[in-house]
């Protein structure tokens, strides 16, 4: 019921009724117009014509009353009067009346009315026509038998020979027949009129679907399709050179620019997409509120974001600067942005350049935004500078030694058999401690630029250790470290475990490992090294029982320069940067170390290293 109340109602709001509707009311008006001029025109001709039937009928009666009414004396003039009056009976007439000059009546037509014979007629129309010789004629409207009816009374003068006025003929007709007739015309009239409407009514519909309905229910479906984005969708068919028809071409020509816009707009939003989803660098674009429009993976992921939370957010909220810039500042700006985003896991230095989006009018359309990770940047530089810092010191301390031994050996010390050996002793060693930190230097410099290459070779890591350790067994037993217990304890597999490698600097890296056992056990106890498999890697692990090492230490013991006690470790003659250059060879092998410690217990390194195979070995053999 109610989608055909939609129906019903959508029909009579379309074109399809207003326009048939528009040419019914229009030819109804002019039908009303042409039909009120044709009753008048044709009342009038018809109350004209009656009315000269009339007055030739009077005309008639007066000319024969003239030669009745000039011989007054004649006895038989009331006979003769009635005659003539009787003469003058029509359909139409009701009654006539011959007065002489004094307004006498001298005879009637009317038998009702006979006794009005000899009685005078005091009317001003009767008085009119008798001084002034003028035809006269009206109508008035009489009650016959309860219905009222129009009558003509037409008042004729009569003349004598001389022209002079001896009497009048009074004609009563009825002209209602005039008017019957008249409205049967009309009725007529209208019945075919109202044919001829509804006949105009249906030919319009048909028309108007036909040459106007149509076309624009098609050119707004079609319209309806452009604005709902269906470009490709059938053409309007045209047929003609009419307006309608020069706008639905225009809609069709239209349609296919808007297609070929589209096209190329899609060809290149993609072409946008795909450079923004290659991009190393994340960008932003906002709008003139500075809310964000557009941002690609690697913004989200800089920004550690969804794109459902920033799409559409504004950009100062998303950087969190609200406090310390307005958005027009950043419009201003010519300067980068650094922004330091803190996520559970890591802290990234993100740095943002801006740039305004203008039109050609100057208006400000909104902004680009450019991410890059300066995170590692900023890392190295950092790492730079604590590098430049730490060389420094570490050179700064043994060359501060080495001036001032020099200059007490300038003022006279080397005279003194006793002191002069000493200090001689010391600038020795920390020439030589200079020497060897150039050295590390030196290695640590190549590998980070790649210039370090590894000379391979099949090694059995059993082999391996069991000579480094028979090395450090004789180091630990000469006079050096008599007054100290050490023991090594060996846990190695009873198979030899292959690797490829760089035999000389794995050795380099084990020795450094043993060797900082031995330092940092100052009470001597057990280093115990073991070798075991895991999986595809092969594990070396060297543990003390000496100081260990701070749990928050453990991270940094790898870093360069890095020294859990710098005074010890100076005393020893240690760099800061043999754990450094293990980690870097290590890493260079494929293979990963890291540390284990309790303080005051111990500490354990260990090395992993992918194993080869006995059948890899043959083939590579």
């Amino acid at each position: 019921m109610i989608g055909q109340q939609l129906l019903s109602k959508k029909f009579f709001q379309s074109l399809h009724f207003k326009i048939p509707l528009l040419f019914g009311l229009l030819f109804f008006a002019s039908f009303q117009l042409v039909a009120t001029l044709f009753n008048r025109q044709l009342e009038a001709e018809m109350v004209s014509t009656f009315t000269t039937q009339i007055h030739s009928r009077s005309e008639t009666l007066a000319t024969g009353a003239t030669a009745l009414l000039t011989n007054v004396d004649d006895s038989s003039l009331q006979s003769k009067a009635h005659e003539l009056v009787a003469s003058g009976v029509g359909r139409d007439v009701i009654n006539i009346q011959m007065i002489n000059q004094k307004s006498e009546i001298i005879a009637v037509l009317n038998q009702t009315e006979q006794i009005n014979v000899g009685m005078y007629i005091r009317s001003l129309d009767v008085s009119t026509v008798l001084k002034r010789g003028e035809r006269k004629s009206h109508q008035y409207t009489i009650d016959a038998n309860g219905t009222k009816q129009r009558v003509l009374r037409v008042i004729t003068p009569i003349f004598s020979s001389n022209h002079t006025i001896i009497g009048a003929v009074i004609i009563d007709a009825n002209i209602e027949s005039v008017y019957t007739q008249l409205e049967t015309i009309s009725n007529l009239f209208m019945n075919i009129m109202i044919i001829v409407l509804m006949s105009t009514i249906v030919l319009a519909i048909f028309v108007a679907n036909r040459t106007i309905a149509k076309p624009v229910t098609e050119i707004q479906k079609k319209t309806e399709l452009i604005a709902e984005g269906e470009y490709n969708s059938e053409d309007i068919n045209v047929s003609g050179n009419d307006e309608l028809s020069l706008l639905a071409r225009s809609i069709n020509e239209l349609a296919i620019k808007i297609r070929e816009a589209n096209a190329t707009t899609e060809s290149e939003r993609q072409r946008l997409d795909s450079v923004l989803a290659h991009m190393s660098d994340g960008v932003i674009a906002t709008d003139r509120r500075g809310n964000i429009v557009i941002i690609n993976e690697e913004a989200l992921q800089l920004l550690d974001e969804t794109r459902e939370n920033v799409l559409y957010a504004s950009i100062m909220d998303v950087f969190k600067i609200r406090q310390k810039y307005t958005y027009r500042q950043l419009l201003e700006t010519k300067d980068e942005l650094i922004l330091s985003i803190q996520n559970e896991h890591v802290e990234s230095i993100i740095k943002c350049e801006f740039s305004v989006i203008k039109r050609e009018s100057g208006f400000i359309s909104g902004i680009v935004c450019v991410l890059s990770d300066i995170t590692e940047q900023e890392k190295v530089e950092r790492e730079r500078r604590e590098f430049v810092s730490n060389v420094s010191h570490e050179l700064r301390t043994p060359l501060t030694s080495m001036r001032s031994y020099t200059e007490s050996l300038i003022d006279g010390a080397w005279q003194d058999a006793e002191i002069a050996p000493q200090f001689l002793g010391v600038i020795q060693s920390e020439t030589d401690r200079m020497i060897r930190m150039v050295t590390d230097l030196l290695l640590l410099s190549k590998m980070d630029s790649g210039q370090q290459s590894l000379e391979f070779e099949m090694i059995d890591v059993c082999q391996l250790l069991q000579n480094i350790l028979d090395r450090f067994d004789m180091l630990l037993s000469s006079e050096e470290y008599a007054h100290k217990q050490y023991e090594i304890i060996r846990h190695l597999s009873d198979k030899p475990l292959w690797i490829e490698g760089d035999q000389d600097k794995l050795i380099r890296v084990i020795d450094n490992i043993l060797n900082n056992a031995i330092k940092y056990s100052p009470d001597g106890g057990q280093i115990t090294c073991r070798l075991v498999e895991s999986g595809d890697n092969i594990v070396i692990s060297v543990s003390d029982q000496g100081l260990g090492i701070p749990k928050k230490a453990i991270a940094h013991v790898f870093q360069r320069f890095y020294r859990v006690d710098k005074a010890r470790s100076r005393e020893q003659g240690g760099t800061g940067l043999g754990l450094a250059i293990s980690k870097d060879v290590i890493e260079l092998h494929g293979g990963k170390i890291w540390a284990t410690s309790i303080e005051n217990q111990g500490s354990t390194f260990f090395i992993s290293l992918k194993k080869v195979d006995f059948f890899d070995i043959e083939e590579w053999g």
